[in-house]
């Protein structure tokens, strides 16, 4: 079995994630290959789209959000993704029990007694009208009947996981601030969720893990269950497994890849590239070591911004005032930190509509 050094793996994550080259897809069609894109913090996707597509206009994913062919829910491992609705629709079926479990590994205690399909009923029945909700209004409408687990709790179960649901546009909107207002997903995109199988098969698990091996293989199992969080998914790839292709990291750990897939050259150049908080080309896996250095991994959990250079994670980023401030996690050499002010200044460009190139590099560590 063939062994991918961690280079290799980096080029083909760079790759499979849009990062090796600019794509020249449309929004939706991006949206779609990257399985959606981690988005509880609003204005995020943006950024990473930029960094992917060639000709990004921002106003084409806001319209997105607004004619309904994309959609802000809570998905994979209970965070909100930004995904077309094709793709939630598909997928929400198979995600809802990890998703209680997962709203009930914070609030298991609050929530102890509460039938959790009455909870769903009732729930249900409020939004029934249509009529967009907070999750502390929803939370209000049923805690007459469960007074004891608290608006938080409550909220949480309904939203994040009983309830198929999608946060309503002005919300990620282009340059738009606006408060978290929820309708049930069947109700704003005209279409009920897809059942699962009736004969016990589990076609959307099979679909997800050829979706994932797409857009980050080479990966081991435990890194696809890191992006989804669902931990049921081992007989979903033995179904397929004879469609697939399997190497070895240098941890001896088995990857698992679809044959076609492209996995450039080691030796490919990779540019410089600003990620948004959260994305998932460096979350989207259990051994983040391809992409991120194991001293900095905490980075990614923690909100930050990140520079790739030569395909690896060397740089935080922010914006202050209309300037991109670029903070080096190591030692850049005068061609990395010419590149990295370029993209930034590009950057700047694109966050300002033209307003500002201004960027600052900061001096890298001793």
């Amino acid at each position: 079995m063939a062994v991918l050094d961690t280079r290799a793996l980096n080029r083909a994550t760079l790759a499979r994630q849009l990062l090796l080259d600019r794509a020249d897809v449309g929004v939706q069609d991006a949206v779609a290959h990257l399985c959606g894109l981690q988005a509880q913090e609003p204005q995020e996707p943006f950024v990473g789209l930029w960094s992917r597509l060639r000709a990004f206009d921002p106003m084409e994913l806001s319209d997105l959000l607004v004619r309904r062919g994309v959609v802000r829910t809570h998905l994979m491992r209970r965070t909100v993704h930004l995904l077309t609705a094709d793709d939630v629709l598909a997928w929400r079926a198979r995600h809802g029990a990890m998703l209680r479990q997962r709203v009930l590994g914070v609030y298991r205690d609050e929530l102890a007694g509460v039938d959790l399909d009455e909870l769903a009923a009732a729930g249900r029945a409020v939004m029934a009208d249509g009529r967009p909700r907070s999750m502390a209004e929803l939370a209000r409408a049923v805690a007459d009947r469960w007074p004891e687990p608290g608006p938080r709790a409550l909220g949480e179960m309904l939203v994040a996981a009983l309830l198929p649901m999608v946060q309503l546009p002005p919300r990620g909107l282009w340059r738009t601030k606006a408060g978290v207002r929820n309708v049930l997903l069947a109700s704003w995109v005209g279409r009920e969720i897809d059942p699962p199988a009736p004969d016990g098969s589990d076609p959307v698990g099979a679909a997800l893990v050829r979706r994932y091996l797409a857009a980050f293989g080479p990966a081991a199992t435990a890194d696809l269950r890191a992006w989804c969080g669902l931990a049921g998914l081992p007989a979903a790839v033995a179904a397929i497994r004879g469609e697939l292709v399997a190497f070895r990291d240098e941890r001896g750990r088995e990857l698992l890849d679809l044959p076609d897939a492209p996995r450039p050259d080691p030796g490919t150049p990779a540019p410089v590239r600003f990620l948004p908080a959260f994305d998932n080309a460096v979350l989207g896996y259990h051994d983040r070591s391809r992409i991120i250095d194991d001293a900095h991994r905490g980075l990614s959990v923690a909100g930050a911004r990140v520079v790739l250079v030569d395909g690896r994670v060397a740089a935080t980023w922010s914006v202050e005032a209309g300037t991109v401030a670029v903070t080096p996690l190591h030692r850049f050499s005068r061609a990395d930190r010419a590149a990295v002010a370029e993209q930034g200044r590009e950057l700047a460009a694109f966050l300002s509509d033209g307003e500002s190139r201004r960027v600052e590099v900061a001096a890298s560590p001793s």
